[in-house]
Order: C-alpha cells, then structure tokens, then sequence
C-alpha cells in the first residue's frame, strides 16, 4: 500500500528598506541664450551662458520667497565688456566686482528691463530682451540685477556670467537678443 503525506508549510518574509539620510538639496542656477542678428536682419552668431547666481543674488530669493518683505518684481539685464577675460565670483555686487566691468556699447543710458513667462517644472524664462548696440564692441556675457540705471552701483545683482565660446564682437546696427531662464 502506498501512501502520501503532505507537510504544508507557511512561510513569510518582510523587508523594510530606508534611505540612510533623507534631505532635499535645491541649486539655483540661470542660463542665458543670445543671439546677434546684425542690421540686415541676418543672425550673426549664437551663444549661451552658464552663469553665476551671486550670493547677494541667492539671499535675496529667499528672503523675498521665505519673508515675503520689500520685494520687486522689476528686474533689468546688461551686458558685461569683453575688452579683457572676466572673471566672476560669488561675492560679486553691484557695486563691486573686480573682475569683470558693465558694457555701454547699447542704445539709452538704463539696463533693458525684463519680462517673464510663467514658471513650469522648476524654471521661469524670460521674454526676449534686445540689446540694440550702438558701436564697435566686444561683448563677453550678461548679468541681471534689480537696478535700471546703467553703471548705477545700488540694488541686487542676482547673476552674471560668459559666452561659452568665448567673447564676441558687435558693431552698430547689431540686436544681441537674449532670454534669461531661472531654474531650482
């Protein structure tokens, strides 16, 4: 006679899986797109600009977003001088910035005042901005700050930065158009 034995068993498991140290990290950072389309309506060149949020620029977002105390929504770009190799640092203000020296080489005597689009999957971009230059010049990047008036050493900067390919030449006639894009 032949017989079966059946032996259940029941056997579970659990596992449980935790990251070792949970924090949120945010970077701010801003990129600029340029383009130069000379006085035939022809595009010249085309470059970027990965720039340096300063830290004035970086305590003032927080202040504003977090305090929510004396803000403005004004913001207004400029052009650096590419008469020498500029150099950034995050220290840098308004009203000092050893490395690099503001442009004059566009039309009127303010910084060109920006506007924004609305905000999406963590970055705002700017309408275009256009530079109208006025003279032969060598333009090496951009900054954007809270100040209209040109050369004027008062307000925030918030971020300044290079062409990634190097200076670039302008004479009169030339529209630099450029869009700022914030990201965190």
């Amino acid at each position: 006679m032949q017989s079966e034995k059946i032996n259940p068993v029941d056997v579970s498991g659990a596992e449980i899986a935790r990251a070792g140290d949970m924090q949120e990290q945010i970077k701010v950072k801003g990129h600029y797109d340029v383009v130069c389309v000379g006085s035939d309506g022809a595009t010249k060149w085309v470059d970027a600009i990965e720039n340096l949020v300063v830290t004035v620029g970086k305590n003032d977002l927080l202040t504003q977003y977090f305090k929510g105390t004396s803000w403005t929504a004004a913001w207004y770009m400029g052009l650096v001088d590419g008469a020498t190799s500029p150099t950034y640092a995050a220290g840098d203000t308004l009203a000092s910035h050893a490395g690099w020296t503001e442009s004059t080489a566009y039309s009127g005597t303010n910084r060109i005042t920006v506007g924004w689009g609305s905000a999406s999957a963590g970055s705002l971009s700017s309408t275009s901005t256009t530079f109208s230059i006025n003279g032969t010049a060598t333009i090496a990047g951009a900054l954007m700050c809270q100040t209209q008036t040109r050369a004027t050493t008062t307000g925030v900067l918030y971020s300044a930065g290079s062409f990634t390919g190097g200076n670039r030449s302008v004479v009169s006639g030339d529209s630099l158009l450029v869009t700022f894009t914030a990201s965190v």
